[in-house]
């Protein structure tokens, strides 16, 4: 319902957009780390301690500060207000609560490399980059980076410089952990 509804917005506010850039917009209003943060500023955290039953008060406060149960809180919120309404009457009140998130996308902030650096600081790892591979004349280059995390080459990229590459397989790695935190 979150990305229809961001799409949806993306669409008719931005026609002209590429494809491409809706989509890593996209992608960025609806990850993991911008529902926790939409969470976070509807109080959700403090509701699953004020209404948290059947766990101790030290756990509640603990799963109340997580992204990952933050950005879960949202979604089922989210998926309850669609189950209890449908999808028009809520469509934009979702696209108003992550307005900022889409605005903040759009302005450019969008760096998976630093993403990528944060999220892997909160687990204790960290992320190189290595770049595989450089083509063309010197003037067009086209580079291929690794991004490797904790030794193990977890995702590439491609682009006409070595950050746009770097950036590239930060948001592989971004989406791969997102992938794996979801099973």
């Amino acid at each position: 319902m979150l990305e229809l509804a961001t799409a949806r917005a993306l669409y008719d506010r931005y026609p002209d957009f590429s494809e491409g850039r809706m989509a890593k917009i996209r992608s960025h209003v609806v990850s993991r780390a911008s529902c926790a943060e939409i969470a976070r500023e509807l109080g959700l955290g403090e509701e699953l301690l004020e209404h948290g039953h059947g766990v101790s008060r030290e756990e509640l406060k603990r799963l109340s500060e997580n992204r990952n149960v933050l950005a879960a809180l949202l979604e089922a919120a989210l998926a309850a207000l669609y189950l209890e309404n449908g999808f028009e009457p809520v469509e934009a009140a979702i696209v108003d609560a992550f307005d900022s998130r889409i605005e903040y996308a759009i302005s450019g902030h969008v760096d998976f490399k630093t993403e990528l650096q944060e999220a892997l600081a909160r687990r204790g790892r960290q992320v190189v980059y290595v770049v595989l591979e450089a083509t063309g004349p010197p003037h067009e280059r086209t580079f291929t980076c690794a991004a490797q995390v904790d030794g193990e080459s977890m995702g590439t990229g491609t682009g006409t410089t070595k950050k746009a590459a770097e950036q590239a397989a930060a948001e592989q790695v971004l989406e791969r952990l997102e992938a794996e935190a979801g099973k």
